[in-house]
């Protein structure tokens, strides 16, 4: 599909100088996610990786663990009232016996691409049981020096980004920094949820070895996203909220903020991250 980018006529201003000019746009649409014909979400993304998208949103709902959970997804035709294919539809269908979330359940499945999945009936809903217990065997050691080379790699591996300036971007490194997948979309949990998603259609999950880096802030959301695919390492280049370090510490997850050069604060889970010298404590 084309329409990762669009193009718009915008009024250039530079130093008192003004002129015409064709300016190159991250492309936004919704995405309707429906679960065996039912709808369950939406969310407004950046087009492409749909079905992927979609199995690592339904990793987080706690509904796929495997590629043996998921019997296909397809766009839905005749999504439009004149039966045109707008595919900005996806019917996820799962194979008989798979659990399923509570469609009754009081919730906003509005998902904005600033915040992801919002206005759950309580944070116990939000608080899926994850399926694998984020305890490494054996435990997984990252050094600051290699944490602190991943912004620039993820930077590095962002493609639209160049060319809009308005993209978020999300990573996944293995223990010795080596890039293993990345994704973009207007909204970081759409990239991390592609990410899952593509794991888990190649049978990946767990993804117990590795560091998922974002672009942004660390949200409640990203981090439950983390726990429930297995990732023991988030690491974000701005802060993370307080819900976020407080699932972070409760599941073991380690939780790095504020990742820029070599400074960074670790806020969870600090028994993954190799110091050559002890660091003073304050």
């Amino acid at each position: 599909m084309g329409r990762v980018t669009e193009r718009r006529k915008v009024l250039r201003i530079r130093d008192g100088a003004v002129s015409s000019r064709p300016d190159t746009l991250v492309a936004e649409e919704p995405l309707e996610i429906r679960l065996n014909g039912k709808p369950l979400a939406i969310t407004m993304r950046t087009p492409g990786d749909d079905f992927a998208l979609a199995a690592g949103f339904l990793v987080s709902e706690g509904v796929l663990a495997s590629a043996s959970d998921l019997r296909n997804i397809v766009y839905c035709a005749g999504a439009a009232a004149d039966g045109s294919n707008t595919y900005n539809v996806v019917d996820v269908k799962t194979v008989p016996g798979t659990a399923l979330p509570d469609f009754s359940l009081e919730r906003n499945v509005y998902t904005s691409s600033s915040c992801g999945l919002c206005g759950k009936a309580s944070l116990d809903a939000v608080r899926t049981t994850a399926r694998w217990p984020i305890a490494d065997t054996p435990p997984l050691g990252v050094t600051p020096e290699l944490l602190s080379s991943l912004p620039d790699r993820l930077r590095a591996a962002q493609r639209v980004f160049d060319r809009t300036g308005g993209l978020h971007a999300a990573a996944l490194f293995d223990e010795d920094g080596n890039l293993l997948d990345t994704r973009e979309d207007v909204g970081r949990h759409n990239a991390v949820d592609k990410l899952v998603g593509r794991a888990l259609r190649s049978d990946a999950l767990p993804l117990s070895r590795t560091i998922l880096m974002v672009s942004g802030r660390a949200s409640f959301e990203l981090a439950q996203k983390a726990v429930m695919a297995g990732i023991p390492v988030l690491a974000a280049v701005s802060a993370p909220s307080s819900l976020a370090v407080d699932l972070a510490a409760e599941t073991g997850l380690t939780l790095v903020g504020f990742l820029r050069g070599s400074s960074m604060n670790v806020y969870a889970g600090e028994h993954r991250i190799v110091l050559r010298e002890a660091a003073p404590r304050s």
